[in-house]
């Protein structure tokens, strides 16, 4: 659940996460002693925050935290003077003198220069060198230049990246673990608009589910909660009202899945669905996987988890009093107007090229990002035999706005990630405005494109037999992919032919 992940009349939280991009990791001095190198000025950084000795890893994690520095500051002033990099080479006779021929066209003298065998490839030395910065653009350049003309794999370490840093993000998913509950608001704690916040009973139940949220680690089982009458009872209103609607304003992929979660997970109006079977069962359709989260995360943080396939879900249920309304996103929200959209493989695809795009982006760019998941994922609509469906789980578990969003009320527009993720909305009433996709396969070319032009030095990918996040910056990752893809279309061909 996301601060960009809302029902109707959840107000969304305005607080600005904290800047993501100037979080700094350092090896320390053991990484600097693996170089030779010494103790003189160095300076490590955690955020704003000292890092021991015990919590410095292996040179390999530096070498593949492309978006984190160290910074070697002066004594003298305190300021940055000193750019560090480390790239790797294939062994062949004068690929050093390559490199160093473009420092010098460059204008940039070398400080320290440093060799060793790399330990990540047996056919590449590594270099660690020390230049003097003689401004961003020359510097730029030569990074470039290593990494597209020489195919060098380029690791900077200490340029000062206050205000241009690429935000960190997760590379693995177990890196989720760091940000799951870092919360914005709700979880155990309710404002006090909330139905439920005089109610201890309630609240005491609430912190029940925090603390499951709390203390779940990926890879974990999602712990089954044994949910009370009276919140079963909340649930099966929600269930039967929604379910009448289903067949004549959801979209086919919702209704197809539908009766499959009714199968397979439990799904009926006197039970609430637990989330390990849910995730279980989702997995086996299109790799996508529930995590259990407290409250509300920060968009950045919410749509990183997207990117893994991973959807961060609540397990609490909504307020008895008020069974037809929730201020915020909720279990029923999550089992009924998401969970059989990420069933989908068109709709899962969709869903991760958003994630994909938010990996490493802009602030002003994961609102924009935030705007076209809140009107597609959350209440998008979209054209199915001529007639218009609804495909958010925004729509789909909202009795009152699904059967709004179909009506000559509201207007439509086409879907155009450009101009949609520039559409003001409110949040405490219905839409004014929804887009309307042509098909999820044509929405995710459009999101695809669109992710193209989002400032960053690379593309990523997510690799499904590790779990990874690769980064497509240098050459080498090229040809990995390019094998891949290579292998896959050798697959089809040889399906193809005997299919003739």
């Amino acid at each position: 659940m996301s601060q960009i992940k809302l029902d109707m009349n959840l107000e969304r939280s305005q607080e600005k996460e904290a800047d993501d991009g100037n979080l700094l990791f350092a090896k320390g001095n053991r990484f600097m002693s693996n170089w030779g190198m010494g103790q003189k000025g160095l300076s490590i950084w955690e955020g704003e925050k000292s890092v021991n000795e015990d919590k410095i890893g292996d040179l390999e994690d530096a070498i593949n935290a492309e978006t984190r520095y160290i910074e070697e500051v002066t004594k003298e002033n305190g300021t940055n003077s000193a750019l560090s990099l480390i790239f790797s080479l294939k062994e062949e006779v004068g690929a050093l003198a390559k490199v160093l021929r473009i420092f010098e066209e460059k204008g940039i003298s070398l400080t320290h220069i440093e060799s060793r065998p790399s330990r990540l490839n047996k056919d590449e030395y590594q270099f660690f060198i020390n230049l003097e910065q003689n401004g961003d653009s020359a510097l730029n350049d030569i990074v470039r230049c290593l990494r597209q003309d020489i195919g060098a794999t380029v690791h900077e370490l200490s340029r000062d990246k206050k205000k241009d840093a690429v935000p960190w993000f997760p590379r693995k998913i177990q890196e989720l673990d760091r940000f799951a509950n870092q919360i914005l608001s709700y979880g155990a704690e309710l404002d006090s608009d909330h139905p439920g916040f005089t109610d201890s009973v309630y609240r005491a139940r609430r912190k029940e589910f925090a603390d499951i949220a709390f203390n779940y680690k990926h890879g974990q089982p999602i712990p089954p909660v044994e949910y009370t009458e009276d919140e079963k009872k909340t649930w099966g209103t929600v269930f039967r009202e929604l379910k009448t609607l289903y067949p004549t304003h959801a979209c086919y992929e919702h209704n197809h899945v539908f009766p499959l979660l009714e199968k397979y997970c439990g799904y009926n109006e006197n039970n609430i669905p637990q989330l390990e079977d849910v995730s279980n069962f989702l997995q086996t359709c299109t790799g996508f996987r529930l995590r259990p989260v407290a409250g509300l995360l920060s968009s950045r943080d919410f749509l990183a988890g997207l990117a893994f396939r991973v959807f961060h879900s609540t397990q609490y249920i909504r307020h008895g009093s008020k069974p037809m309304y929730t201020p915020e996103p909720d279990v029923c929200h999550e089992l009924l107007g998401h969970v059989p959209l990420f069933a989908d493989r068109g709709f899962a695809q969709f869903s991760q090229e958003i994630g994909l795009a938010s990996l490493g982006a802009p602030d002003e760019y994961i609102e924009k990002l935030a705007t076209v998941y809140w009107f597609t994922v959350e209440f998008g609509l979209c054209k199915q035999d001529d007639k218009i469906k609804a495909y958010g789980a925004g729509l789909l578990s909202s009795f009152g706005e699904l059967q709004y969003c179909l009506t000559d009320k509201p207007e439509l527009q086409p879907f155009e990630p450009a101009k949609t993720a520039a559409q003001k909305y409110p949040i405490t009433e219905f839409q004014p405005v929804y887009y309307v996709a042509e098909s999820f396969e044509d929405a995710k070319e459009k999101v695809r494109k669109y992710a193209a032009t989002i400032p960053r030095p690379f593309s990523a990918r997510y690799n499904p037999y590790t779990q990874n996040i690769e980064m497509l910056d240098n050459v080498q990752q090229l040809k990995n992919l390019a094998d891949s893809i290579s292998s896959e279309m050798g697959i089809l061909c040889n399906a193809l032919r005997k299919l003739e």
